[in-house]
């Protein structure tokens, strides 16, 4: 009959609460500080990944404006050795990234794919190519270790014209 008594005693509750009682003392404010270690590496990640977008964006826009660099030069012929103008219509496109540069070249090759001169080529059925080269310097918002700042972005579109 005493076991029984025992085995009642601990199904209340009553000899088990005097037990934990000393643990749930020791335990308090551990969830604060849980919280001090994970909120700073939590923001840590989230600005990793708000510089990776920025990045990702800055690195779309440039290589956008290289494509509307050479867009502008197949609108027609005479835009293909208008190199001031392929170099406006880049910067005019990438319009959200400070300091872009945009460079514009044309160049000719043979169909056998040797290059020549596109004013005095050798070759007959020459190939003419406009060729748009953009870059940036992208700054991020901190300094972090391993990451060099500023980071070069650039693209390079190359369009047959002729």
């Amino acid at each position: 009959m005493s076991n029984i008594s025992k085995h009642q005693l601990s199904l209340t509750g009553k000899t088990n609460s005097r037990r934990f009682a000393g643990r749930s003392h020791r335990q308090r404010g551990s969830a604060m500080l849980e919280l001090a270690v994970a909120v700073p590496l939590l923001a840590l990640v989230l600005a990793g990944v708000m510089e990776f977008g920025r990045v990702f964006y800055t690195a779309a826009e440039v290589s956008n404006a290289a494509r509307a660099g050479v867009q502008y030069a197949a609108i027609n012929t005479a835009n293909a050795s208008n190199f001031d103008g392929m170099q406006q219509a880049a910067t005019n496109d990438a319009a959200n990234v400070p300091a872009m540069t945009a460079t514009a070249s044309q160049f000719c090759e043979c169909p056998d794919g040797t290059s020549t001169s596109c004013s005095t080529g050798s070759c007959s059925l020459k190939r003419t190519y406009v060729k748009v080269v953009t870059s940036a310097q992208f700054r991020t918002m901190g300094t972090y270790p391993g990451i060099p700042n500023p980071i070069s972005v650039s693209s390079q579109a190359t369009l047959r014209v002729q």
